[in-house]
């Protein structure tokens, strides 16, 4: 008896060419969906794309990673029906979903949490003074957002959206709040560009780790009754909405501050 070459024969004794040509299909769209996610922050952080066409990558980044993603759940069930020897496909196609999914929810992501809140850039513990870029507005008239605050709608905003982001009272002397407020931002991560204890005044730049924006930070220290007042303003340089970032970015410092004056046993007492 001739051995039968049938094509049924043959689909049925491994896994069928559709599922396998689903799963590697949906595999590369799934890992050139999560490069075309990943590498617009090196890009624009390296100087090699704009902010437009950076994130025009991005969400062309989410859009094929989706596809890749379910393309990808289209072909478990086709890699089922052949049984024998489906396990390596279909692990392609699992790690294709996965991938997929990643590249598609990290954009979406961000932009639910841009959604979430209010198209602003520039917070401030101070709304009514807010703490001015000396050493800084160089750098700051070449940027496309400027330095100078909003005014009342910007502060509106602000309050509505971050009611927590006020003045930080602590019951310690200018000199060890200046002093310490500096360590806090050197620890941070920041770029310092200015520290005048006279002035009470620290000024530095956050960068941020994807995309390498540029955010400034103006520190500002000022004696109250018997402690100290500190203030702080956290700028974007480019873009409308921050996802939040600069109030967290606050919050962060003061959280810091907080700890390393008054919650530390080993923090000096005041003067």
């Amino acid at each position: 008896m001739g051995e039968n070459n049938s094509p049924q024969v043959r689909a049925a004794g491994g896994t069928p060419w559709v599922g396998r040509w689903f799963a590697g299909l949906g595999l590369g769209l799934a890992l050139l969906g999560a490069a075309l996610v990943l590498l617009p922050g090196p890009g624009y952080r390296g100087q090699l794309l704009e902010l437009g066409p950076a994130f025009t990558l991005l969400r062309w980044g989410a859009l094929v990673g989706l596809v890749g993603g379910f393309v990808s759940l289209l072909a478990l069930p086709l890699l089922f029906i052949g049984r024998v020897r489906w396990a390596l496909w279909a692990g392609f196609a699992l790690i294709g979903l996965l991938v997929g999914a990643a590249s598609f929810g990290l954009p979406w992501a961000l932009l639910q949490q841009a959604r979430s809140v209010p198209s602003i850039h520039d917070i401030t513990t101070d709304t009514a003074q807010p703490p001015v870029f000396h050493a800084l507005l160089h750098v700051r008239q070449k940027a496309p957002n400027s330095a100078v605050y909003g005014g009342p709608s910007v502060a509106r905003a602000q309050q509505q959206a971050y009611p927590d982001i006020q003045p930080l009272h602590l019951p310690v002397s200018p000199k060890q709040a200046f002093a310490a407020a500096l360590d806090v931002a050197k620890g941070m991560g920041w770029g310092i560009a200015a520290a005048a204890p006279q002035a009470g005044r620290i000024e530095a730049t956050a960068t941020t780790f994807w995309f390498g924006f540029k955010d400034d930070v103006v520190i500002r220290v000022r004696a109250a009754g018997p402690g100290v007042r500190v203030d702080i303003r956290s700028v974007s340089r480019v873009g409308v909405n921050d996802l939040g970032k600069n109030a967290e970015r606050i919050r962060q410092f003061r959280d810091r501050l907080t700890r390393a004056l008054i919650d530390e046993p080993s923090a000096p007492a005041a003067s």
